[in-house]
């Protein structure tokens, strides 16, 4: 979408870009009306172009490379955990890679930012390359048969430090001193962050200065994210009761909310739609009652709608199976979204527990009735309580929208198999569940599935590899 001089303010992308488009411009769309953001790009919107492409995965590229190219206003604001890029290190392997990636697991590997700028860490983990001669995640080293390793097998090898041939010994010194490297990293990036911040202020470029400071203030609260968690609740189980303590206060409830479920959506741009349920239990995370959602009930991007589906499943679930509703349910969003809450129970007609909301923007507190919204203290203990339950379920929707994201773009590859159409491909997934086990697959086990041959079979596997 594009203002009247012609700046693109917007970059989306839509199966049905006809649906899509149009509801931007309907008076009676409520994310419209619910959101002066939205509203207010409607009016400047002036022209549209449109770039077609073979499958959800290259427009997916297309949509992050266009933003990317033109930083239209519109689109989501760079504050959010998820644009951060980390480096994984996978100490585990015999030989370390240096890779990228966007969530950080607990699978014994390191771990080391986050960095803001997706460009300048790939251009200096190139020069890492060179500096200290270690391995990225578009090697393919090989043993020798001296038990040594030849890390680069191309003229690549030339330009590097250190042996292209090496010990695993001798490979790890170079690891370590690439990890002392990284370590510093997140912190210089932020001082970098915050001068350059100083000098647009001087220079009265305060839009610019603005954009740099929340930057800033959003990376270092990630770099603090587990040290702050630690410090907030030194004593586990006395901290949680005095949060739970003033929810029960402020909130006006009946009792301290024991059992507390939260809920948030997650998408990009109206695809890979999916919601997190998180529940806590005596103000502390009880993961086995976690659940994920996909969206069903329609395709797009409409966080009222989403909310309005999830919040039914599982309330509808609960009422029919005779199991206790929480004590308190949280919804990650403003007036809007608890409205959509609030309305999947009256149309399974039951009663709801007590709700309300958490809007991020001034984390203030949201009521589905009469009531004005609360705004406590950024100290307060129950407010605390309510970030933490907030944030995990942030968490865990992002996470569940990687995987998906992950899993479609690994699969994407199937498209360029030439005469695997769609019936067939969708077999073959359902069958082996994964890309990578039909990688691993036999040529046999492949035959298994109705319509495939062994001479298509073979063609398969030989492309796979």
């Amino acid at each position: 979408m594009k203002d009247r001089l012609g700046h693109v303010i917007y970059v989306g992308k839509a199966k049905n870009l006809k649906r899509r488009v149009s509801s931007y411009f309907q008076g009676s769309r409520r994310f419209v009306r619910a959101q002066p953001k939205i509203a207010a790009m409607v009016e400047m919107v002036c022209e549209i172009s449109i770039h077609e492409t073979k499958n959800e995965t290259e427009a997916l590229l297309l949509e992050g490379k266009l933003i990317k190219e033109y930083k239209p206003r519109y689109n989501t604001d760079f504050t959010d955990d998820k644009q951060f890029l980390l480096v994984r290190v996978d100490l585990q392997n015999e030989l370390p890679r240096f890779r990228l990636c966007r969530n950080k697991k607990e699978d014994g590997a390191h771990y080391y930012g986050p960095f803001a700028q997706a460009g300048f860490l790939r251009s200096t983990l190139s020069e890492m390359r060179k500096k200290f001669g270690i391995l990225l995640a578009d090697a393919t080293p090989i043993k020798l048969e001296d038990g040594r390793f030849r890390l680069y097998d191309d003229a690549r090898a030339e330009i590097f430090a250190g042996h292209n041939e090496t010990s695993e010994e001798e490979y790890r010194l170079r690891v370590e001193e690439a990890c002392s490297f990284l370590e510093g990293k997140a912190k210089s990036w932020l001082a970098e962050l915050r001068e350059k911040m100083k000098k647009y202020a001087e220079m009265m470029e305060f839009e610019r200065a603005a954009e740099l400071r929340d930057l800033a203030d959003a990376l270092a609260k990630t770099i603090k994210k587990t040290r702050r968690f630690t410090q907030k609740w030194p004593q586990q189980d006395e901290g949680n009761w005095k949060g739970l303590e003033r929810l029960h206060e402020v909130l006006k409830l009946t009792r301290p909310p024991a059992v507390i479920e939260c809920f948030d959506i997650s998408h990009v741009s109206g695809t890979f739609v999916v919601a997190s349920m998180v529940r806590f239990v005596s103000g502390k995370a009880d993961r086995r009652s976690y659940r994920k959602y996909k969206i069903r009930s329609f395709e797009g991007n409409d966080d009222f709608r989403s909310m309005e589906e999830v919040v039914g499943r599982r309330y509808s679930r609960l009422f029919e199976s005779g199991q206790e509703f929480p004590d308190l349910i949280v919804i990650d969003g403003g007036a809007g979204q608890v409205s959509s809450a609030l309305n999947a129970f009256h149309i399974l007609e039951i009663d709801p527990p007590a709700l309300i909301g958490l809007a991020k923007r001034e984390e203030s507190i949201v009521f589905p009735d009469e009531r004005e919204e609360l705004i406590l203290d950024p100290r307060d203990v129950g407010l605390r309580l309510l970030q933490q339950v907030r944030d995990e379920a942030h968490r865990f929707a992002n996470k569940f929208n990687a995987d998906l994201r992950s899993q479609k773009i690994k699969e994407s590859i199937l498209d360029d198999f030439k005469g695997l159409g769609k019936v067939r491909r969708k077999a073959l997934l359902e069958h082996f569940g994964s890309l990578e086990k039909l990688r691993k697959a036999t040529i046999e086990e492949i035959c298994q599935i109705d319509g495939i041959g062994p001479k298509f079979a073979e063609r398969l596997t030989i492309f796979l590899k």
